[in-house]
């Protein structure tokens, strides 16, 4: 056997069905990779270090003797792991490392030798990142799900997934809803990076989609931003905006969002102390305090109000969509029933 380059698209057909075997250090592994790809690192961070001061400083083939020394006693319990991994036999794999060069050739060469057939990336993972931003420039029909705050704009997008329509839910991927409470009770926000690598590989899929919606969002959601590419498309979409009474929505912060730690909700309120005002705060602190969430998400829900509708004024085109309340299924069937119109 011998090992086998792919271009991206050919590996990532492959990466369906087969194990993707990531030989670069644990912290490159870490901070971003491949949707679904195994961390299976040839050198430690230190090893890499290591290795790759030697390259700069002294020469390609100390780096590589360096590199041996630290590849040989791993041999064994790196081919052990892939065993673990295809449970039990010698099967097919990818493998890739940064450039598609040395790292991703060295464990390639082990696991073929073993009897796995083994398939490279051309590239490694930085052709992965080009394909990755590929996918942002892509002129794609987005349908923009806009409303105020507490208006169940997240549920009504999984509600129309469920419908069996298109969707990209962004603060799904970047594990935060948006607003200064959005990152409570969320897992860890992912690297730039990686929200790029899952909302790239979450739009490839939806290619022939007619149109995908998608909710309205400000380009940066926690520490992560929107690509630029996409943004601009969003801003040029047509945004459908909800419009539910002002009582239903408190109603549905209230019950959301008043089951979170007092702690946290009081640390994100006095995050926006300064535009919120000091008297609005502390009244939001204290009602807080009492046990009053309808009274203290009161507050909060004005201020929003009044800064979603400062952004919607920027906005190219909106239809306005009048709900009673937040019943998903109903306010589904208004949305398809304005897009259908179109």
């Amino acid at each position: 056997m011998a090992v086998q380059k792919l271009n991206i698209t050919d590996f990532l057909e492959k990466a369906k069905t087969l194990p993707v075997l990531d030989v670069r250090s644990p912290s490159e592994f870490s901070h971003a990779h491949i949707t679904g790809a195994i961390s299976l690192p040839l050198f430690t961070d230190e090893q890499r270090k290591v290795v790759g001061t030697a390259y700069k400083k002294e020469s390609r083939e100390k780096a590589i003797k360096i590199g041996l020394d630290y590849f040989g006693p791993t041999m064994r319990s790196m081919v052990e792991t892939v065993e673990k991994i295809t449970k039990g036999a010698p099967q097919e794999v990818l493998v890739h490392c940064w450039r598609g060069g040395m790292r991703s050739g060295a464990v390639a060469w082990l696991l073929d030798l073993y009897g796995f057939k083994v398939y490279s990336l051309a590239g490694g993972y930085k052709e992965y990142r080009r394909w990755i931003n590929r996918q942002f420039e892509k002129k794609r029909n987005y349908k923009i799900i806009g409303g105020y705050t507490g208006s169940a704009k997240t549920l009504l997008l999984h509600q129309l997934e469920a419908d069996g329509h298109a969707i990209i839910d962004i603060e799904g991927l970047a594990n935060h809803r948006g607003s200064s409470l959005g990152g409570i009770g969320q897992k860890p926000q992912p690297s730039q990076e990686m929200f790029e690598n899952l909302l790239g590989r979450a739009l490839a899929k939806l290619d022939e989609a007619e149109f995908i919606f998608i909710e309205d969002e400000s380009q940066r959601i926690g520490n992560t931003q929107i690509p630029l590419p996409v943004w601009q498309q969003m801003k040029e979409s047509t945004v459908y905006f909800l419009e539910i009474p002002f009582e239903k929505r408190l109603a549905f912060l209230s019950i959301e969002y008043g089951k979170l730690p007092k702690e946290d909700l009081k640390d994100a309120i006095l995050r926006i102390q300064k535009r919120l005002g000091g008297l609005e705060t502390q009244n939001a602190i204290n009602y807080l305090e009492s046990n009053n969430i309808e009274a203290c998400f009161g507050i909060l829900l004005r201020y929003y109000d009044k800064w979603y509708l400062k952004g919607t004024l920027s906005k190219k085109s909106m239809i306005k969509i009048e709900a009673e309340n937040i019943a998903l299924q109903q306010n589904a069937a208004l949305l398809m029933k304005q897009i259908w119109k179109k």
